[in-house]
């Protein structure tokens, strides 16, 4: 009787560290970043700035200078007391730079400001899509999930490949779908879903 009990014990107890371990993969498996996410953060730390952009910029101990910002289609943004600063193909720390460089010249000693991306910049699905057109861009979209955006490929689409333009590249380039990595849209990324061939 002893060793029967024993027995249901010891497999009850194997059990339960099993389902246990299991449960630990699952959660391992749901946290881990979908493919194009790692891609899309790395890809936004060194983001160059354009028109489109809205921006939050604070001045420490400066309220009249702190506040949000538009990148005008001119590429720059307009600033209090020093005027018009380019903002077109920086990155934020370059702007942050060029800021605080501005600010020290006869208005503020020391300035401390930063700055951080309110809105970026949308991105372009053109093409053999149901709803092509501007959509607002999400961190981490991928361009599988930009196409269920525009309604999925439409009846023509070629829905093995789509050409992508990165901005600042005059080129397209050809995207597989098929590939293992999954590809992140960028701010400003024109994406171009072409007709398959019969």
């Amino acid at each position: 009787m002893k060793t029967i009990c024993w027995l249901r014990g010891r497999r009850a107890c194997l059990a339960a560290v099993g389902a246990l371990t299991l449960l630990g993969q699952a959660c391992t498996t749901a946290s881990a970043p979908p493919l194009g996410a790692l891609e899309a953060q790395e890809g936004l730390q060194a983001y160059r700035l354009g028109a489109g952009d809205r921006l939050r910029v604070t001045v420490y101990n400066e309220p009249n200078l702190s506040g949000e910002y538009a990148v005008s289609s001119a590429g720059e943004i307009a600033f209090p007391l020093i005027g018009m600063v380019p903002a077109d193909g920086r990155t934020v720390n370059e702007l942050i730079g060029a800021l605080t460089g501005r600010i020290a010249e006869g208005y503020m000693t020391d300035p401390r400001v930063s700055v951080e991306v309110l809105n970026y910049r949308p991105y372009y699905i053109l093409g053999e899509v149901q709803r092509p057109g501007e959509y607002p861009y999400v961190a981490g979209l991928t361009i599988e999930q930009a196409v269920a955006v525009a309604g999925g490929f439409n009846y023509r689409a070629n829905a093995k490949r789509v050409n992508l333009r990165r901005t600042p590249e005059p080129a397209e380039k050809s995207v597989d779908l098929y590939s293992s990595q999954a590809v992140a849209v960028m701010p400003g990324d024109t994406i171009r879903v072409l007709e398959r061939y019969f």
